[in-house]
This record gives structure tokens, sequence and C-alpha cells, in this order.
């Protein structure tokens, strides 16, 4: 491990955990940290490969009996499980931990998702399906439901986090089981809602439940409802303070939010205006932002710094959220959702008490072309339509999210490995759901990013004709209505 990772306090450990009988957990691999709560880790116990769960804090007891009465409830219902092998008390202080048999080799559902070919993800689906009808059909829930909750080993789902099943209530048990259906779906990718309809129906077969064609549309509009609310209370309040994902420091005058990964806590303002001033650093120039690169921390950063330009203007950003932040949460919510970004690594408010100052955004520097310079460079236009339709399924996922990027010039596009990368996101927007006139507000915006993206190509008839092509395809498998509203609209079809 990189860092001492502090249990409490004044309890912290870098590499092992030593228990009340003087057992010794060797930790190999951290998977899950919540600051002076919870550890979840992979390590070596007793010469032998486990996962343990930590449990500090009053609450501590409370918590890993809760965990380990769900891990009973998947026994007693011979739903597969990692067994339980071994309850301690953590020496040094007030904690309990919980150590698993480590199922090897396996993947989570999530990696397999991510990695897998539209085959294989159905197919997965379909198992994931199956494991939640029966934990349904045990009268059971599992309440915190996401991808890194199931362990995949060939054709077998094991579920993980005992912490996690309650039993069904027995008034509200169809409400449960048609959102707790729905929260599953919502970690697909959107565009594999498609599949929706069948794995419904096979959840039917599998829990021995009648097929209802009101309810099968209902789980497809929780569907969206969860995954929208999900990515929104993610991107807009989880990353600004402290979790798994995100390093918060806080004093009178600054707020730092960081990758776990990054070391920001000793960058200085002072430092970031120097390589701002240096103009063979800077990649941009103007009143409301300046961008440049520089190696920090051994890696080449991108720092984007939104200035003040008058007294009201900054009275605006104390008032609502200035574009550093809005920039921070839309890349997070990016990530969550499977859509390339360049990788978030800080976010930095000079402040004085609740007033802010300037504000600083890091990101990762992607040495790549951008789509623009792409097509010149490439010579193949079989490859060229590859992109090209790579590009249409991005924007059309991207209005299935209904999320609208606000700024699509060639330069915010980025081509990595033949796929595009979205970076400049501090006008994104996330639309919401069933708002008065959101549907009309989202698609005029959706548009627009098409529109000034064909801009890019308005002298190149041949990549013009490339991309309308690419964006017909990928509109039109999908929904023919779709192409003949949008793209019309966007003068593409």
């Amino acid at each position: 491990m990189a860092e001492i990772l502090s249990l409490s306090d004044d309890i912290s450990f870098e590499h092992q955990v030593v228990f009340i009988d003087d057992s010794i957990l060797k930790i190999l691999s951290v998977k899950r940290y919540l600051p002076q709560r919870r550890l979840v880790c992979k390590g070596i116990w007793h010469n032998q490969i486990v996962f343990a769960k930590l449990f500090i804090g009053k609450n501590a007891l409370r918590y890993a009996n809760r965990d380990k009465a769900g891990v009973l409830k998947l026994s007693l219902a011979t739903i597969k499980a990692p067994n339980l092998i071994g309850e301690l008390a953590i020496k040094s202080l007030p904690g309990v931990a919980l150590i698993f048999e480590a199922i090897e080799p396996s993947l989570s559902s999530e990696e397999v998702y991510q990695t897998s070919t539209s085959d294989k993800r159905f197919k997965l689906m379909q198992q994931l399906v199956e494991t939640v009808a029966q934990h349904h059909k045990a009268n059971l829930l599992q309440t915190d439901l996401h991808f890194k909750n199931f362990l995949v080993q060939q054709d077998s789902i094991y579920t993980l986090d005992g912490d996690g099943m309650r039993a069904l209530s027995l008034l509200f048990k169809h409400h449960q089981l048609m959102h707790n259906l729905a929260t599953l779906f919502s970690k697909m990718s959107v565009l594999d809602d498609k599949w929706i309809q069948v794995l419904y129906e096979s959840y039917c077969n599998f829990a021995e439940k009648p097929h209802q064609m009101s309810d099968q549309k209902y789980v497809w509009q929780l569907t969206q409802k969860k995954r929208a609310k999900a990515a929104r209370t993610y991107a807009d309040k989880k990353v600004f303070r402290a979790c798994t994902d995100v390093k918060i420091n806080q004093n009178f005058k600054r707020f730092i939010a960081c990758s776990p990964d990054f070391d920001a806590e000793n960058i200085t303002e002072d430092q970031l205006d120097l390589v701002l001033s240096d103009t063979q650093n800077r990649l941009k120039s103007g009143n409301t932002c300046t961008v440049g690169s520089a190696l920090i921390n051994n890696q080449t950063v991108v720092i984007k710094r939104y200035n003040i330009k008058s007294f009201w203007h900054g009275l605006k950003l104390n008032i609502f959220q200035n574009r550093a932040a809005k920039s921070w949460a839309n890349a997070h919510r990016l990530t969550l959702l499977n859509i390339a970004t360049a990788k978030p690594l800080a976010l930095i408010e000079t402040r004085f008490g609740w007033f802010k100052k300037r504000a600083y955004f890091l990101t990762q520097f992607i040495q790549a072309p951008d789509i623009a310079t792409y097509f010149v460079q490439e010579i193949d236009d079989s490859i060229k339509e590859k992109v090209a339709y790579a590009t249409a399924q991005l924007f059309y996922k991207l209005y299935l999210l209904r999320i609208s990027h606000g700024d699509c010039k060639a330069s915010n596009i980025k081509i990595v490995d033949n796929r595009p990368v979205l970076i400049d996101l501090d006008s994104m927007q996330a639309h919401r759901i069933g708002r008065f006139f959101g549907n009309w507000r989202h698609e005029k915006k959706h548009v627009k990013d098409l529109k000034r993206l064909m801009q890019n190509w308005a002298s190149d008839a041949k990549t013009s004709a490339i991309f309308s092509q690419a964006f017909v395809q990928a509109y039109d498998e999908v929904d023919d209505c779709l192409q003949s509203s949008i793209l019309e609209r966007a003068k593409i079809a």
C-alpha cells in the first residue's frame, strides 16, 4: 500500500492488522475504504488468501453483526456466497473483523460487464437476474445492489455484502421487488436497456411470478429514474465529501478534493499560478479561464484556473456552483456512467471562510489528437468510419442519459485507441427527468450539440458525409422515430 490508512483518529496501519488472538492479517490490496468506519481488503490470514471487513467506531459491533446475519440468511437460502471463516476483535482499538474465504479465481460482475462483448454482457445479466430472483424467492432484498456486490467464477455468481440483506416487507413486497430489479438494470449501460423486456421475462420465469406488461413498463421507467438519481447523487454530492473515490482536505483558506492516488495537499496556488504564467506551459488564455500543463507528482497534468472577472462575478460564484466544481462533478458523472473522459485529479478552491475566490481543476493530460486532427491524419476510410460510428454512439448514449455537453468543438473530443474521449466539461448539463419543459429543453440542447459537432467539418464534405452516415446508422438501428426528429433538426439526416 502506498500510504498509511487511518482507522481512527489515533490508530493507523500500513501493511497489516493484528487481532486480539495475536493472529495477523497481511493486507495485499484495499477494495473499499471509508475513513474511521470500514475497510474491505484482500489479505493473507493463517497462510491463506482471504477477504476481510474491518469495522471500527462505536457502531462497529452492530454493523458487523448485521453483516454476519445477512451472510447467515444467504446460507439458509442456499444462495452462493463466500463462507465466513473468522470473527475477531481488532487489537489496540474498538473494532471487529469478519474474515471470508476468497473465491479464487474470480472477478466482480462490474469487471466482467465492462470488459465483455455484447453477447457475454447479456449472458451475465441473465445470471444476475436469476440470482436476484433467488433472493426474492427466499424473501430477501439486497438493499445495496450494484455490480461490485456479485462475484463471477466461471458460470457461478456469488452474492457479497450481507450487511445489505433485508427481509422483504409484507405490505410493500411487490413495490420492493420492482424497485430492486430496476436498480439492477440501472447499473447496465444505457445502450443495453434494449434487453430490459427479455430480462424482465426471465426474472418472472426464475421468480415464478406472472408476467405483466404494466410491470415491465414500470420497471423500464424506474430504471431511467434510478440511473439518473444515482449519477446525480454521486457527482453532485458524494465526490465533494470524503469517500472511497475522493480525499478531502479543508480549512478556513482552502478546500481540496482529490483522487486517492494523487497528492494535492502540498500543491499551493502560487505554484499553479507560476506554471500558468509561463507561456511555454500555457494551452489557453482568457479572462474567465486559463489553461496550462505541467509535470506534477511525476505525471503530466492539465491545470484549469477559473478567474474572477469582477466583484459581481465573484458574488455569483458564492451563490452558484463555480465552473471548476462543475467540471469536477461532471468528470465523475461521466466516469460513473462509463463514458471516457480525462481522469479528474483535483479540485482546489481558495476561500475566506465560506467565501470562494479562485478555483483550479486538475485532470490527467491526454496525449492524443483531437477528432478533427485525427481525421486529417488518418488515411484509412474504414477506420474513419469506425471512429465516426463510435462518436455517434457516444452522442446517442449522452442523449439517452439526458446529458448535453454544451461545447462540441473538435478540440474537446480526443481520439484515444480509435475511441472518443470527452474533455472540457464545465458547460455540461444533466437534465432532469419529468420536469416541466424538460424533454423539450433536453432535445434542444442535444440538437445544438450535434450541430456544433458537424460544424467542425463544414468545409470537408467527405468527412461530413462519413459522420452523417454514422449518425443515421447509430440512431436508426435503435429508434427510427428518434432519427427522423433529432437528426433532421440537426440537419444530419
